[in-house]
């Protein structure tokens, strides 16, 4: 199934009130928006990496303590362009032919690197034992579009070419990832699909950053409350498109949002908290993914603001996000 056009949002959203915070969530969006703030232009860039990668798990961290072996390993990367950084974590004692989760990092496409949010995944990993694979693509805007999204190609075509080696299994392929590292997701299961590429049985799309247009109503109605705001979001697109982005002619492998056929893709997971400004592009997916004949689960955190889980993850509703992507993570295992 086609769809005969890529939908666009009206232009309304600006003039309606923003949708408020859950109470419990607000004590450390107030911490974090003191800390980084909502806001990132194009001069804040190398600052914010310095901020992040300070806050990045080392690799020893990530064995927690001998339960995991981590293995950095460089790939072939996209033709003429540098190998490419994978760290493969394999929970340990659990023998051979484990799913395995893919996984691309958040950032924005602008900052991170392997290592950034891979904490989360290791908690599936520790409940429902599988390979973890996450990938380091180059970041915007010195390496703009298609770098990043080809470097997580590659890397993908390597595992599912070397699953075996690195005791996971084929047939058990799933992708995965936070806000930027979601949008990438998204856009490997549309290039697997195309290319005739790895067989992916699922994706997980965390909070996704799917449209470079921006000017979805929650875009606008929320501005940039929140921990990731609509100038931020703007930054970030224009580090990836240049003066392409919003405008007419951009890759549905940069913006998934742009694709026109969604039929044919793995099952997919997807959440979004409804007081952020992604809320109307990944509901709108979602209800495309299901226009196509695919099949989703879509989750709405009520008062959610852009990566509330991991920002305040003591919260009710925090617990209640992770214990639903665990889920589906279960059923997708059987």
């Amino acid at each position: 199934m086609s769809n005969p056009t890529v939908p666009e949002f009206p232009a309304r959203g600006g003039d309606l009130p923003c949708v408020p915070f859950d109470p419990e969530l607000v004590p450390g969006l107030e911490v974090h928006r003191r800390a980084i703030g909502p806001d990132l232009g194009a001069d804040d860039v190398l600052e914010r990496r310095r901020i992040m990668n300070a806050v990045t798990p080392s690799v020893d961290r990530l064995r927690r303590d001998g339960r995991f072996e981590v293995e950095n390993r460089s790939v072939p990367g996209p033709s003429g362009a540098p190998d490419v950084p994978l760290l493969v974590c394999r929970p340990v004692g659990v023998g051979a032919s484990l799913p395995a989760v893919y996984f691309s990092h958040p950032g924005g496409m602008v900052v991170g690197n392997n290592r950034f949010g891979l904490d989360d995944v290791l908690d599936w990993a520790e409940e429902m034992p599988m390979v973890v694979v996450s990938v380091e693509y180059r970041l915007a805007p010195e390496h703009p579009h298609p770098a990043p999204v080809e470097d997580c190609y590659a890397g993908l075509v390597w595992l599912a070419q070397n699953a075996e080696a690195v005791g996971a299994d084929p047939d058990r392929l799933l992708v995965a990832g936070v806000s930027a590292g979601g949008g990438l997701s998204a856009a490997l299961a549309l290039m697997a699909r195309d290319r005739g590429g790895p067989r992916l049985a699922g994706q997980v799309l965390v909070c996704p950053m799917l449209d470079d247009r921006n000017n979805s109503p929650s875009a606008l109605q929320m501005g940039n409350h929140g921990t990731w705001g609509r100038s931020a979001n703007t930054t970030g697109w224009r580090a990836l498109l240049g003066d392409a982005a919003g405008g007419p002619d951009v890759s549905p492998y940069a913006a998934p949002a742009r694709a026109v056929d969604l039929s044919d893709l793995p099952p997919a997971f997807l959440d979004v908290g409804s007081a952020e400004n992604f809320r109307d592009e990944v509901v709108t997916y979602a209800s495309r993914l299901w226009q196509a004949g695919g099949e989703a689960e879509l989750h709405v955190w009520p008062g959610g603001y852009h990566g509330f889980d991991t920002v305040t993850p003591e919260a009710a509703l925090s617990k209640d996000a992770v214990e639903a992507r665990r889920r589906w993570l279960r059923r997708w295992l059987g």
